[in-house]
Formats: structure tokens, C-alpha cells, sequence
């Protein structure tokens, strides 16, 4: 099943979870805490209301990665920026399945469109939907968001631990790739 036949057939909490994984798996682009959206992910588990520390997690994040941390990393790295603001900006307060779905959809485009921004085998590549295989960086990203989609459906709220591991794993590596270009554009004085 495709990716976006599985984001058709998910649940509210699959729904949540998909977009909320995908958020947390660009966070290091907006260099924020990892910590800040964990109550959010705690919301998912008990289905309480995540209104709140979504506000809290905007507060705390949309400062960060500003014009300074957007232009270190060169245009790529600046679009990216924008991209994973915007999808925290574009949460909805409402979670419920009609509200979530298209956020999930557009968090998972734009996590897509993130990791070939940043994939360095990505130059040259053909863009997502031909008919080669995508750059490594955005292959392992297509398989986190199927697996994320996979542990909610199997395995509901028990799921979400499975899925925030998940998470974690992409998170450090783009975390990496993200170091990696900076160092790279500091040593060549861009």
C-alpha cells in the first residue's frame, strides 16, 4: 500500500501522529528542543486536547531557526526553514480527522521535499513521482512516515512509542545532515 493510501485509510490519532512525526523528524532545522513537542505526543497517548501545548511548542520554536540559522545553511537549507515553520504554524488546534488529515498530508510532502532539499545525492536526481528511486536520504524518510502509519494501524495508541522511536531515529540523522552542511558551507565561506 502507498503512502498516500495509508494516510487516506488512518484515524484521527494515525493522522496526528503521521504529521506530528514528521514535524518532530525536521525539528533540528528550527534547532529546537526535541523536548517541546513530547507533551504533544503525550496528548496522542491519552487524547487529551492538544491545543495548548501546540502554542507552547509555537512559541518556543518559531523564533528559532530564523533569518541567521536560514541563511547559514545556504538557499536549500533557508527554504527548508520556512517549510518546517510553516508546518508548525499550520497545526490545527482541533484534532480531529477533518482537521488533521490535510495538515498530515502537507507534513508529509513537505518532509519529503525537506530531505531531498538537504540529501547531497539528491542533485541532479529526478523530483518525487518518476519512475527512478529516490536519493537515500528521502527513501529512508518515505519508509519512516509508511512506518509510522503502519505502527498506528496495527497497533493504535500502542503504537505511539514505537512511532516516537521512529522519529527519534530520523531526527538524529537529519540532525547529521544538517551539521554536516554547515560545516561543509563554514569551511568554504559560504
Amino acid at each position: 500500500m502507498s503512502l498516500e493510501e495509508r494516510i487516506a485509510r488512518a484515524d484521527e490519532r494515525g493522522l496526528a501522529a503521521s504529521g506530528l512525526a514528521c514535524l518532530d523528524r525536521c525539528l533540528p532545522l528550527l534547532e529546537g528542543d526535541e523536548e517541546l513537542l513530547r507533551p504533544l505526543w503525550g496528548s496522542l497517548a491519552d487524547g487529551s486536547d492538544w491545543s495548548a501545548f501546540l502554542e507552547k511548542a509555537r512559541g518556543a520554536l518559531l523564533g528559532l531557526g530564523g533569518e541567521e540559522a536560514a541563511g547559514a545553511g545556504g538557499d536549500e537549507h533557508a527554504e527548508a526553514v520556512r517549510l518546517v515553520a510553516h508546518l508548525l504554524d499550520t497545526a490545527p488546534a482541533e484534532r480531529t480527522a477533518e482537521a488533521v488529515r490535510p495538515w498530515a498530508e502537507s507534513c508529509s510532502a513537505v518532509s519529503l521535499r525537506v530531505h531531498r532539499l538537504l540529501d547531497p545525492a539528491a542533485e541532479g536526481a529526478p523530483d518525487p513521482g518518476g519512475t527512478e528511486d529516490p536519493p537515500p536520504l528521502v527513501a529512508a524518510e518515505l519508509r519512516r512516515q509508511i512506518t509510522v502509519l503502519e505502527l498506528l494501524e496495527g497497533h493504535g495508541k500502542q503504537g505511539l512509542r514505537r512511532a516516537l522511536d521512529v522519529s527519534g531515529e530520523g531526527r538524529r540523522v537529519l540532525r547529521a545532515v544538517v551539521s554536516r552542511r554547515a560545516r561543509g558551507n563554514a569551511e568554504s565561506g559560504v
